[in-house]
């Protein structure tokens, strides 16, 4: 078990987590770029346009978590690069899965 997590990443009290994000939209693919500031820098293919980064988002992340993407709750951000995402898996659970690079981005 960890005991530490990076500052991106909050454990919450219901046995779930919450990840700060900078999003890059509009990237050639979507991957996790390592962190910026202290936030999870991932780049999203799909552009800022009616919403479609954010679902584009949220699937790649449930992807990489192994989850359905209804169980992922944007919390914050909407309109933003800067965005929380509520993820219903304990915080090492959620590092382990991302496996995110240790360079920064």
């Amino acid at each position: 078990m960890i005991d530490a997590f990076p500052v991106w990443l909050k454990a919450a009290g219901d046995q779930s987590s919450l990840i700060a994000i900078h999003a890059q939209p509009g990237a050639s693919r979507s991957e996790i770029a390592g962190v910026h500031g202290e936030a999870l820098k991932i780049r999203i293919q799909a552009r800022p346009i009616e919403g479609a980064a954010n679902t584009a988002l949220l699937t790649f992340l449930a992807k990489r978590l192994g989850i359905p993407t209804a169980a992922l709750e944007l919390i914050a951000g909407e309109t933003s690069r800067t965005k929380r995402v509520r993820i219903p898996l304990a915080a090492n659970t959620v590092l382990a899965r991302l496996e995110v690079p240790l360079k920064a981005g």
